[in-house]
């Protein structure tokens, strides 16, 4: 997919490099053009500090495939743009054929460049939908896992740009390096500039009904079942879908999502045909760095309150809550088994809050070392749906949610994230989430239940999540 081309030019530094690059391309042996899998030179250039939002913004466009990802807390943040390779898999092993296809494309790529760099080399994004399977009509499939024509990321003031070259193809070399000439171009017209910022308002078409009229009944539903010792805990989600005077744009919700929400990872992903699934995790699912593995339980929840005490007392009240504590003990005991069954040694740490701008929850973190014979994508795997946004049992569970739900989950509460060629890798829970398309968008949230829930207080929990999306979509009556 073409970027725009922009009248500012690279500097004569990076046009040097990109010079460079294709020299280092005409040595490549042309014999890859006949083999069975693609031949990738993964090529990593330092650049001036840029913020990749920014970066995202002047490119994107509605058939661009891009994915944004963006750690507030680790001062980094990661834009991907355009697609060199790609899997989608429709079927019930599709972590297990996502890893085949990742170990293959590893197989056959080459690193040159600045390799040092924070982010450099081939980095894969992934998405899962929360059920493998799913309607025809859902704009994402079951399962994604790509290789970005190019990748612009930042760690603190360190940035990189990483551009990835199918050498099985005849004539793409020469494409992307055109295609990497103007993005170069166009970091440069952006890096003086500050950062991405959204003021803006949209109006709504029509005011959206916030009451919710099936969830209490649901509620009670599953509370019946819960009595019944049918499973102790069901989360059960709710979509809000609310049509806006005007297009939606994404990458001025990302800017307002990092902004509203600096403890969470911002993420966006796009499938090129005009839709987009983006949100504010603040829960993360499993973050691998050096084999070192982190995994959050996290569950119960309270509002943040309007003064100091208030807030200390809403804390305060969460963490005596016998109900809330159940829910969380069944999220962290779940992680902990599954972890040991991977054959590993998880640490829980103690239980502690963690405070979002609107919400504050039950906080576990859980960390283990992971051996070299288990991959990412075995964990995640593993792991997936976790209690905090399944139940438990997790089958049973599962089984009531598609009963309960009329709507298509999709990416909502399922692992998204990326993973590059040494093992490292980042996964979130797709959570405070919205599909957008045009003008359209909808809003997704959940409320765990187990014995002792009130109906009421699970549908006023379910309503505060979609209000601050609502905020952070910039939409208003």
């Amino acid at each position: 997919m073409l970027l725009p081309a922009l009248a500012t030019p690279c500097d004569d530094s990076l046009s040097q490099q990109v010079q460079d690059i294709h020299r280092q391309l005409l040595r490549e042996p042309l014999r890859c053009a006949h083999a069975n899998a693609p031949q990738i030179v993964s090529w990593s250039l330092a650049i001036p500090a840029v913020e990749p939002l920014a970066v995202l913004r002047q490119v994107n466009r509605p058939e661009l495939r891009h994915f944004y990802w963006e750690s507030p807390a680790r001062d980094e943040a990661i834009a991907a743009l355009g697609t060199t390779g790609l899997t989608a898999i429709d079927a019930p092993d599709r972590f297990a054929r996502a890893q085949a296809w990742l170990d293959e494309v590893r197989a056959h790529c080459r690193a040159g460049g600045d390799r040092p760099l924070p982010f450099a080399g081939a980095h894969f994004l992934a998405s899962f939908t929360f059920f493998h399977q799913a309607t025809s009509a859902y704009p994402f499939p079951r399962a994604t896992v790509y290789l970005p024509q190019f990748h612009i990321a930042r760690r603190g003031q360190t940035s990189v740009l990483v551009a990835n070259f199918d050498l099985s193809t005849p004539g793409e070399p020469t494409t992307t390096l055109s295609r990497l000439d103007r993005l170069l171009a166009t970091i440069e017209s952006v890096r003086q500039q500050p950062a991405v910022a959204s003021t803006t308002t949209t109006h709504f078409l029509t005011a959206p009904d916030l009451s919710f009229h099936p969830f209490v009944p649901a509620t009670r539903a599953a509370l019946a079942a819960i009595q019944a010792e049918q499973l102790s805990k069901i989360v059960l989600a709710q979509p809000l879908d609310v049509v806006a005077a005007g297009a939606l744009d994404p990458i001025a919700t990302l800017a307002r999502l990092r902004q509203h929400y600096p403890d969470c990872t911002c993420f966006s992903l796009s499938n090129g045909r005009g839709s987009y699934f983006l949100g504010a995790s603040p829960e993360r699912l499993a973050s691998i760095r050096d084999r070192h593995l982190v995994v959050d339980a996290l569950a119960g929840s309270a509002p943040r309150g309007r003064d100091a005490i208030e807030d200390a007392r809403f804390a305060q009240q969460l963490l005596n809550s016998d109900k809330d504590r159940r829910e969380h003990q069944a999220v962290s005991h779940y992680l902990s088994e599954q972890l040991q069954s991977l054959g590993l040694r998880p640490q829980l740490a103690p239980r502690q809050l963690r405070q979002l701008s609107n919400i504050q929850h039950l906080w576990t973190p859980i960390t283990a070392q992971l051996p070299a014979q288990v991959q990412p994508l075995e964990v995640v795997a593993q792991l997936h749906p976790t209690p905090a946004v399944a139940g438990v049992p997790t089958a049973a569970a599962c089984e009531q949610i598609r009963h309960y739900e009329n709507f298509e989950r999709g990416l909502y509460a399922a692992p998204i994230g990326w993973l590059d060629m040494q093992g490292n890798s980042e996964f979130v829970v797709g959570i405070r989430s919205a599909l957008l398309s045009g003008d359209r968008a909808r809003l997704y949230a959940g409320a765990g239940i187990v014995a002792g829930s009130d109906p009421d207080r699970e549908q006023a929990e379910v309503q505060l999540k979609l209000q601050a999306m609502l905020a952070a979509l910039g939409l208003c009556g």
